[in-house]
């Protein structure tokens, strides 16, 4: 079964592709950019909240991954990983590196001004003054589900006096699989 346009401008076969072979079905950039910061996030090992980042350049180069972790160095086996603790030195508040700054640290670049960050959360404040001292200039988040606490209220403040964009995530796919496993030949 073909789909044939008026102008000949391209045709679609029953398989997804164009006539000169090109997929029709490949990610798209945001789309790929976020899978990155999910896909990162798996890396955590919070068991309450896995966040993952991903920093790209404005020509669509990824110079900067992280999730949320113990800073290098300390032990995640020493470390509480626990909340709600009345001593703040048994909480992992104190302890844990979010996604956004182990991102920047982590970046391979000299700088990522002007780069646009993609991430899992809606940065909290103290993340949102590393995005802005860092010269990031666009967040890209999937979630915002703390919209109503204090840190992402001042985050959204910061961003608003700082000229820094942000924005939902939208895509036309709701999942991406994986498959780990080598494709069996066609």
């Amino acid at each position: 079964m073909e789909n044939l346009s008026l102008n000949n401008e391209e045709v679609l076969f029953n398989n997804g592709n164009s006539q000169t072979g090109k997929r029709n079905d490949y990610l798209e950039w945001e789309d790929y950019f976020m899978a990155v910061a999910i896909l990162s996030a798996q890396r955590s090992k919070d068991p309450a909240k896995q966040v993952g980042a991903c920093i790209v350049s404005e020509d669509k180069k990824i110079v900067g991954i992280g999730y949320n972790g113990m800073p290098n160095g300390c032990s995640d086996d020493e470390l509480p990983w626990v909340k709600n603790q009345a001593d703040e030195l048994d909480n992992k508040f104190a302890y844990v590196c979010h996604a956004e700054m182990n991102a920047i640290m982590n970046k391979n670049t000299y700088d990522v001004k002007d780069c646009t960050i993609y991430t899992a959360l809606f940065p909290c404040n103290e993340c949102a003054k590393l995005i802005i001292q860092s010269g990031i200039r666009q967040i890209v988040y999937l979630s915002d589900e703390n919209k109503n606490k204090k840190s992402i209220l001042a985050s959204k403040r910061m961003f608003n006096l700082a000229g820094i964009s942000y924005r939902q995530f939208e895509s036309k796919r709701s999942e991406i699989v994986i498959n780990l496993r080598q494709p069996e030949a066609h």
